[in-house]
């Protein structure tokens, strides 16, 4: 087979076609090309009677392959005219690869969860739009459909600068690149195919190439039949009439409806459809399953563990290095403990992790009054976890996790304080949150920007009072001089201005986190420059955010994804320490 001609010039770009087309199977090299194509060239045969014409010692061995002459044919071995063709020659097959078949469409995934038959294909509310602008690659394998009325929705709902108006814009950019076509594809000058709304639209084809589903869209109107009682011109009955229309349509099919409206999902479910809530942006089904950051070892640990285990002391830690079957299930700064009745208890954290090995580092006890933290010791083992996270250097980023009342931003307060006034580390710290009432609004707020955030930080004032408090020592002026000082290291910031930011050699003390959506959660967190600590405090329990829960929360989302980073940890704090009657108030309220 010729090979294609080179380019005429350096520099020529493929086709668009060329970085679409999947690559063709790779011939069989026993494949026998066809009869008609062999008989095209000539077989060898051939070749060695056209050889013994020009070379006489070959003649005699060159008229076995001759075929018998035709009465008027001249004898062999004279001189042809040009104008005079051979008779056909009987030919051998010859084993030849056989041309490489044209490139296929990429065929569509198998069913991930091993079940047989036709895709699924899932009606999307418009709710699930602006909630995830991505959304349209989250289903796999399986189809996309999308009612005429959720296109209207998401028309009505561009304008402005509010979350949900950004989400329905992306959403429209991602439907305008499927659906482009007629116009030039800007490589090669070459026209897109032209867009059949039947036949749907690859999802793949914008470079998704994990969804292996169609997109279709409703071009037809469909006749509905809903009962009564509904109205027939609200948005979520017309979309539950597409989707009952769909399933008598295509009998042979699983049509699901996809909502995040639970009132909307109520009445498909009444009316005998399937509807499913959207799942893909929860990192957890159940925040039970989160991870805590701490492990109990078994009461075995030393007789399992004992005989294999490396210990040695440096800058005032000891370390053991362990083997077994424990190693697997232990992530980077995980805290372990061991506590046994009349035995020294053990409080360790993982800092290596090395194929089937792993090291624990004992920790600084800060129960103890010698290692008081501005003034502040931890009360109990969850504490003492949370200091030596909060104190360490080497962790750049900090979740902690807890009921109220457990301490969690005093401890972070007075870690800031230590790090900022006392080691120098940081030069200053940082603290914002996010602005969303528990009750009605009272409304806009005056003075700049430290002062409109001044009434969201009451915590903040409460405890900074009580780190005052703890030093006795000095007297009233002498406390007053410290709380201009430390007032004078501590800015308060909205979230609604960290945008291009970035914080060099700061302490970030993000407050009320479990409020954060996951796309806040990231923008907060890469504004993180050389030398700064990012600590995220948060009660998933207490989500004052629409539409988040304890599965979606951007808390949520660090503490999974930061996981056994070795430059991150989490722990959770489960007791109380503020009060009793807060911490009865926490267990049965």
């Amino acid at each position: 087979m010729p090979l294609p001609k080179p380019p005429a010039r350096p520099g020529d770009l493929l086709p668009a076609a060329a970085f679409e087309t999947q690559a063709a199977p790779r011939a069989d090299k026993k494949t026998v090309k066809p009869r008609a194509a062999a008989a095209e060239e000539p077989s060898q045969a051939a070749l060695d009677l056209l050889d013994a014409t020009s070379n006489p010692a070959a003649r005699p061995a060159a008229r076995l392959f001759q075929p018998q002459r035709a009465p008027n044919a001249p004898a062999a071995g004279t001189d042809l005219p040009a104008s005079v063709a051979l008779p056909p020659l009987p030919t051998a097959p010859v084993r030849v690869a056989a041309p490489p078949p044209q490139a296929t469409p990429r065929p569509r995934r198998a069913r991930t969860n091993g079940s047989s038959g036709p895709a699924k294909l899932f009606v999307l509310d418009t709710n699930v739009l602006m909630h995830d602008p991505s959304c349209l690659f989250r289903f796999e394998e399986h189809d996309v459909f999308l009612p005429m009325i959720t296109l209207e929705e998401l028309d009505d709902h561009k304008k402005g600068m509010s979350e949900v108006a950004r989400n329905a814009r992306q959403v429209s950019r991602e439907l305008d690149a499927l659906v482009r076509s007629g116009t030039l594809d800007g490589r090669d000058g070459a026209p897109l195919p032209a867009f059949d709304p039947r036949a749907g639209i690859q999802l793949a084809k914008t470079g998704h190439r994990e969804a292996g589903g169609k997109l279709f869209f409703q071009t037809t109107l469909f006749d509905i039949k809903l009962p009564d009682g509904l109205p027939q011109g609200k948005a979520d009955n017309q979309i539950l009439g597409v989707v009952q229309t769909l399933r008598e349509q295509q009998p042979s099919r699983d049509v699901v409806l996809v909502s995040k409206d639970i009132n909307m999902r109520v009445k498909a479910r009444a009316l005998g459809l399937p509807a499913e809530d959207y799942t893909n942006d929860k990192t957890l089904e159940d925040g039970d399953l989160l991870y805590t950051g701490v492990l109990p070892l078994p009461a075995d640990f030393w007789e399992r563990h004992g005989k294999t285990m490396e210990s040695w002391q440096q800058g005032g830690h000891t370390f053991y290095r362990i083997s077994g079957p424990l190693v697997p299930v232990l992530l980077i700064n995980q805290f372990v403990y061991l506590e046994a009745p009349g035995a020294t208890p053990l409080y360790a954290r993982v800092t290596e992790i090395t194929g089937k090995t792993a090291v624990l580092k004992t920790l600084r006890d800060y129960t103890h009054g010698k290692n008081a933290v501005w003034g502040v010791t931890a009360r109990n083992r969850e504490q003492n976890f949370a200091l030596n996270l909060l104190m360490d250097p080497e962790c750049d980023f900090v979740t902690l996790a807890g009921t109220a009342g457990t301490g969690k931003t005093l401890m972070t307060l007075a870690a800031g304080l230590a790090q900022v006034l006392d080691e120098r580390r940081y030069s200053e710290i940082i603290v914002t949150r996010v602005t969303v009432p528990v009750g009605e609004d009272i409304g806009f707020l005056p003075g700049d920007e430290q002062e409109k955030m001044g009434p969201w930080m009451g915590a903040l004032d409460d405890n900074l009072e009580v780190l005052a408090r703890s030093d006795s020592s000095a007297g009233e002026w002498g406390r007053a001089a410290t709380n201009d000082l430390v007032r004078a290291k501590i800015k308060i910031k909205s979230l609604n201005f960290m945008r291009g930011r970035t914080f060099l050699n700061k302490f970030v003390l993000i407050d009320e986190a479990q409020n954060l959506t996951p796309k806040q959660m990231k923008t907060l967190i890469t504004r993180a420059g050389p030398g700064t600590k990012i600590v995220c405090l948060g009660n998933l329990a207490q989500i004052d955010t629409p539409y988040l829960t304890e599965g979606s929360s951007g808390l949520t989302f660090a503490v999974d994804r930061f996981k056994g980073w070795a430059h991150s940890g989490h722990v959770t704090l489960a007791r109380g320490e503020r009060s009793r009657l807060a911490d009865f108030a926490s267990e049965v309220l």
